[in-house]
């Protein structure tokens, strides 16, 4: 369910806007967005792990605010972000 390191790195050094960033909300969003992938494909073949789903609300949760804070500072960065990680909105 949780991502690997080498995955991990691969995504902060995709989405990083600068080296060794690992803080900025592009890599955070990158982060989450992959943990909450790998929950839903854990929840196709355990669909009574109602901990977990809790856990994938959470995660979902602290996207949207991370999302809705990058839209309130600068719009394009908001649209190339989620066209970048395909996520609908």
């Amino acid at each position: 369910m949780s991502i690997t390191a080498e995955r991990k790195q691969a995504l902060i050094k995709e989405y990083a806007t600068k080296p060794n960033d690992t803080g900025s909300p592009e890599v955070q969003v990158a982060i989450l967005t992959e943990r909450i992938v790998n929950l839903t494909e854990h929840f196709k073949s355990h669909v009574k792990d109602n901990h977990s789903r809790r856990g994938l609300l959470k995660l979902v949760s602290q996207r949207r605010q991370l999302l809705d804070y990058v839209k309130r500072g600068d719009e394009p960065r908001y649209r190339a972000l989620i066209e970048r990680l395909g996520i609908r909105r």
